[in-house]
């Protein structure tokens, strides 16, 4: 049952079993009820026919009764004694008496007393019971019941006319129709449902495993190729697309769509590693030249060097470790951070800029935003940073509304970005300024740095060509709610 072949198989034959079962039995209820009602009109028109000769008067004796044994008759009068029955009638039951000797009694033909034929008219004038030489036309009263004609017991299906006599007798006509037609229809049908219906269940589980096996087909090649790329690591490699347009078709697409992104966040680490031992390597080279020259010869120490390596070392293993917490996904803060505010103080403590900053804040705006006021820090400091790096005489830092959000622009007045490079400056350890030594270029990860905290704070960070010449950042950040 763990097979998806499996239980698509059961749930497909417990459905059909289900709705067959429901099908069935509504089936069986509507045939019984035809034939009920086929055998009600059939004892309706045998109580009929007899009632309607008693109506006419004629004597008891010679009522005919068609067809006695399939329409057995019996008929009482007012006090509910049998006063007809069928020829070979044994026994009865379902109708007013179980009675099935007739008593001695008047024949309908008989005339009555003198002076009594106004007495019966006054009885009969009540509206309940048909005038004389009528048959009551109210649908009669149907009962279920058994005779027993000719020592054979069956069940029968009872209709009650009633008909009054042209000498004001009442009498109540039985005549049953017989129920072994709609007992053994509904025999019959049930007994082909319940041999029927083993075999069409095996046979839906059949198809329906057959076509399971074939519909997850795809499925099995996508495991099998999915287990092969994990064993050799070799994310390059891609599950097979099937040609149809299903649901396997598109999971495929989605799968080979997260290889392709996986390879590249694979490959995108192992250049990080790549390019940040690089990086590494020459401060420690250098540090560790001028600690075994000051080891060998103590005069030869250049302590600043030394010192200048070992902040650009503290300064690149912090940018490390705040790329790796961005990459692991951490959130940055809910804090309410005013922009304008954080400008200004962070334009304020950088006294040892090459180039003063001028700050454009206009007073009493309200720039506010939802964040972490450290990595935001971190974000103008980066941009100053790189504007200080190619400035040439001004930079110049502003904050401004922008629609929903707020913007800080950095310029400066260098040699710009070229148009065809403004999207990989923000890529890792990337520097445009090769020609400079690396004390002076950076090791390239401060744009990097700068948008992904950005990103993260579902804001913006773009490169223009300022008015001044050279390159105009702009952040762009959502205003607080």
């Amino acid at each position: 049952m763990r097979s998806v072949r499996a239980r698509a198989a059961l749930g497909a034959m417990l459905v059909v079993a289900v709705a067959l079962v429901a099908a069935g039995l509504a089936v069986l209820l509507v045939l019984r009820a035809n034939l009920i009602d086929q055998a009600d009109l059939q004892a309706e028109v045998a109580a009929r026919g007899a009632a309607g000769q008693l109506a006419t008067g004629t004597p008891y004796d010679d009522v005919e009764l068609d067809d006695e044994e399939d329409h057995p008759v019996q008929v009482t009068d007012e006090e509910g004694q049998v006063v007809i029955v069928s020829k070979d009638l044994r026994a009865l039951t379902g109708t007013g008496t179980s009675g099935v000797t007739p008593v001695p009694s008047a024949s309908a033909g008989a005339s009555l007393p003198p002076g009594e034929d106004d007495d019966e008219d006054a009885d009969d004038d009540d509206g309940s019971r048909p005038g004389r030489g009528e048959v009551s036309s109210d649908d009669p009263d149907f009962s279920d019941g058994t005779a027993t004609v000719d020592r054979t017991t069956a069940d029968y299906r009872f209709a009650a006319v009633e008909a009054t006599t042209p000498d004001g007798v009442t009498l109540t006509v039985y005549a049953g129709a017989p129920l072994a037609a709609e007992q053994e229809a509904v025999n019959t049908v049930s007994g082909a449902m319940l041999t029927g219906l083993p075999v069409l269940l095996v046979v839906v589980a059949g198809v329906t495993w057959l076509v399971t096996r074939r519909a997850l087909r795809p499925v099995e090649g996508i495991r099998r190729e999915m287990a092969a790329i994990t064993a050799s690591e070799d994310l390059a490699r891609r599950v097979p697309e099937p040609d149809s347009r299903d649901e396997i078709a598109r999971l495929a697409r989605t799968t080979n769509e997260t290889l392709t992104v996986l390879e590249a966040s694979v490959e995108r680490q192992r250049r990080f590693v790549a390019d940040a031992s690089h990086e590494l390597r020459s401060p420690i080279a250098s540090l560790r030249t001028q600690l075994e020259v000051a080891e060998a010869h103590p005069e030869l120490l250049d302590l600043p060097g030394a010192v200048a390596d070992t902040v650009r070392l503290q300064v690149l293993a912090a940018d490390l470790l705040l790329l790796a917490r961005l990459d692991a996904g951490e959130k940055p803060g809910s804090a309410t951070v005013e922009l304008g505010a954080l400008v200004r103080e962070e334009v304020s403590q950088r006294t040892g800029d090459r180039i003063a900053v001028a700050v454009q804040v206009p007073e009493g705006g309200a720039f506010e935003v939802n964040g972490s006021r450290g990595q935001l820090s971190r974000v103008i400091g980066n941009l100053l940073d790189n504007a200080q790096r190619h400035a040439e005489g001004s930079v110049a830092v502003s904050v401004a509304a922008d629609g929903r959000g707020v913007r800080v622009g950095v310029r400066d007045d260098g040699a710009g970005v070229p148009r065809d490079e403004r999207e990989r400056i923000f890529e890792r350890f990337v520097r445009l300024d090769d020609a400079r030594s690396r004390d002076d270029g950076g090791a390239g990860l401060g744009l990097a740095i700068a948008r992904d905290v950005a990103s993260r704070h579902g804001g913006t960070l773009t490169v223009h060509r300022a008015a001044e010449g050279g390159a105009a950042f702009r952040l762009w950040l959502p205003r607080s709610a």
